[in-house]
């Protein structure tokens, strides 16, 4: 086989450290953003957040970037003064010893209160309790085990061999068994259930054993699948039971906790999110004003030192100022590069919040779902002239706050459905019909599917039942025999 060597050309296109930047910046919300911002003021000596010094203070002021480039450019380039000095040690000064500090002195630790997580909940009880040093370890071990929500949803045998294999420790089914009785009786009541209904019957047993209590847990204990499936008429004709008990018994299984290791909040593991709105729009005087009150780009400017160490590298051939100087001009070049992405991000979120306004304008001034266009990325990307990837960065984590509640930006986005009238209508608008439908049927006799095809016919939307079926799945809403009251 031959080997040719040729010539190739190729057309790449790659993205600039400014380009890279500006889209890691837009996709960060207000939160992450004002974090980066400060660990970019912290890792980068040259830029100072603080206020320069003014009036007839004898300090000297620091410098903006304008001025900065300024100076720069009346002094002649530093280019050539680097490219004309070399030596034959290629570590730099600066990355052989550190001549500068943080501008900012913080604690080397930070004190802090966490909340008791689920799990040193148990492990507190467990201490509590008079047992051997091996019963602790297997009981440890199985509340290792449990789920977030509570639940052992392993079986017996897994964890002997588990507790065999994993932390070298002999015990049989019988031990397991009986350390899982005593986590059981910990709170919250129901914890370390292996099923739903061994879940209810732990709370119902811990409750005062009243008629309706005893009942219940015989429903449970005997009818539990046709209480599963709402079979009400069923389990009152096999228990001989009238309507007036039944409805008690539902009161009493209404109380309980399906998901007991949900009543303690997990510090660690916190679901929990504080939203901060990127952007603030106002209806005032029939007008929407639009604002991003929760950051402002704060001026970058240069610490007055680091300006000094540049002029002095200029002229000077002492080894150790030139590499302070290339490491200032290198810092510096970051620091252009991480305020010029901060402000186009500023101005796409702006631009595209403003095409989202105008868009769906009617439904920003009363907030009524009916109001709500359907709209798309695309629709966006159109109006604004950016790429759908940019608007969908612009989209993602985003939130807004208004004069009727504070909505994601993904919230404002949906497809169409045409009504009776040939009119294209936002498929929020169509689950909000179906979700007032829901809302006010008969609890006794619940619509199905069918009826609610027909019922939204009838309001003028022209919907399919397997549409109805995933609009009822996504809004959380039950089949209709799931839904019946007694």
């Amino acid at each position: 086989m031959a080997i040719k060597q040729g010539l190739e050309q190729k057309l790449q296109q790659k993205l600039s450290p400014l380009q890279i930047q500006t889209i890691k910046l837009i996709e960060m919300p207000v939160q992450a953003l004002e974090q980066h911002v400060r660990e970019v003021l912290n890792d980068n000596p040259v830029i100072d957040d603080a206020p320069s010094s003014g009036g007839d203070s004898d300090e000297p002021k620091d410098l903006s970037i304008s001025e900065m480039e300024d100076r720069e450019n009346g002094g002649g380039s530093l280019e050539d003064t680097y490219n004309t000095y070399s030596d034959d040690d290629p570590t730099p000064y600066y990355n052989r010893s550190v001549n500068n500090w943080g501008k900012d002195e913080r604690p080397e630790y930070n004190t802090f209160s966490v909340r008791q997580s689920f799990t040193q909940s148990l492990m507190e009880q467990l201490g509590y309790r008079n047992m051997t040093d091996h019963q602790r370890t297997v009981a440890t071990f199985i509340i290792g085990s449990l789920d977030d929500d509570g639940y052992l949803r392993r079986d017996i045998e897994s964890l002997v061999d588990d507790l065999a294999f994993r932390a070298n420790i002999e015990t049989d089914a019988d031990e397991v068994e009986e350390m899982l009785k005593v986590i059981q009786q910990f709170d919250p009541s129901g914890v370390g259930a292996r099923d739903l209904r061994e879940c209810l019957v732990l709370q119902l047993e811990d409750k005062k054993q009243t008629p309706s209590v005893r009942l219940a847990l015989r429903v449970l204990d005997e009818c539990f699948d046709d209480f599963k499936g709402r079979h009400f008429q069923r389990i009152m004709g096999r228990l001989h039971i009238s309507a007036d008990e039944m409805k008690e018994v539902l009161d009493e299984i209404r109380k309980l906790n399906p998901s007991p290791g949900g009543q303690i909040d997990d510090s660690y593991n916190d679901q929990a999110q504080q939203i901060v709105p990127d952007f603030r729009l106002d209806y005032e005087n029939g007008e929407l004003i639009l604002s991003m009150p929760r950051f402002s780009i704060p001026e970058l400017r240069i610490n007055r030192k680091y300006a000094e160490i540049m002029e002095t590298g200029r002229y000077t051939t002492d080894r150790s100022q030139k590499d302070a100087a290339t490491f200032v001009k290198q810092k510096l070049d970051s620091a252009k590069w991480f305020i010029e992405a901060l402000k186009q991000r500023q101005n796409t979120l702006e631009s595209t919040m403003r095409a989202i306004i105008e868009y769906q304008h009617d439904y920003f001034v009363d907030g009524d779902e009916a109001s709500l266009r359907p709209m798309v990325l695309k629709d966006i990307a159109e109006k604004t002239g950016f790429d759908i990837s940019t608007i969908s960065r612009v989209v993602n984590s985003k939130w807004i706050e208004t004069h009727f509640g504070i909505f994601p930006l993904k919230y404002f986005f949906s497809e169409g459905l045409e009504n009776s009238e040939g009119e294209e209508v936002s498929t929020r608008e169509i689950k909000k019909v179906l979700r007032e439908c829901v809302d006010g049927e008969d609890k006794h006799n619940p619509l199905t599917d069918d009826d609610l095809v027909e019922a939204l016919s009838a309001k003028g939307y022209k919907v399919a039942r397997r549409t109805i079926a995933k609009y009822r799945a996504q809004l959380d809403i039950p089949k209709a025999r799931l839904r019946r009251e007694l």
